[in-house]
């Protein structure tokens, strides 16, 4: 088994939460980023566990396919998947700056869950792992809204924010992992990782 895993993922936090647990990597990232997007669409009806499993389960078979294609030095490969749910509702990466403040509005006040789905492959051997969280937002006013959104911040992020970065003022109380909620739970992500290389 290789000393390194393949991260496929464009995820800058995905790829600092693992070198923070020590993981030496390579990036992985999709040929096309529009296609990798396109995995993302919700279908009618579809719950928020079921949705973040299908697209990262799609992510990871896409990814393997590409490492094969590419034929590079084999080793693990993990994919990760993070929604933010308001109760059935997914509440994917805003199109615009008016997307996210009305998803914004909906937060504000009130208790979602963010799940994140970890999947890690090697060979034929595959391991996965969900996490939920849940995260309390304090009442937003419309000029703190205003000035997320004029940051630019929400710009790729389920629910229209990062919790590590300025939305941490919004949070008054966090149950669950707090790496989950930044994209990748490192206690689930780090036992993955056993479990493949044994």
């Amino acid at each position: 088994m290789s000393d390194f895993i393949y991260l496929a993922s464009q995820s800058p936090r995905r790829r600092q939460l693992l070198e923070q647990i020590g993981v030496a990597l390579a990036l992985l990232p999709p040929d096309d980023a529009e296609a990798a997007e396109a995995l993302e669409a919700v279908r009618p009806g579809e719950a928020p566990a079921a949705y973040v499993r299908r697209v990262t389960r799609l992510k990871l078979a896409d990814a393997v396919e590409r490492l094969a294609r590419q034929q590079r030095t084999p080793a693990p490969v993990l994919c990760a998947d993070t929604t933010v749910a308001l109760g059935r509702r997914i509440l994917g990466k805003p199109a615009d700056a008016e997307e996210a403040a009305d998803m914004l509005r909906a937060l504000s006040g009130g208790t979602h869950r963010v799940l994140t789905f970890v999947a890690v492959q090697a060979g034929d051997a595959r391991h996965e792992a969900l996490s939920e969280s849940r995260v309390r937002f304090a009442r937003l006013a419309e000029a703190d809204i205003a000035a997320y959104v004029a940051s630019g911040e929400w710009q790729g992020k389920a629910g229209a924010y990062g919790i590590q970065g300025r939305a941490a003022a919004f949070a008054c109380h966090i149950s669950g992992s707090y790496s989950g909620i930044m994209g990748l739970p490192l206690f689930e992500t780090a036992a993955l990782l056993k479990e493949i290389r044994r």
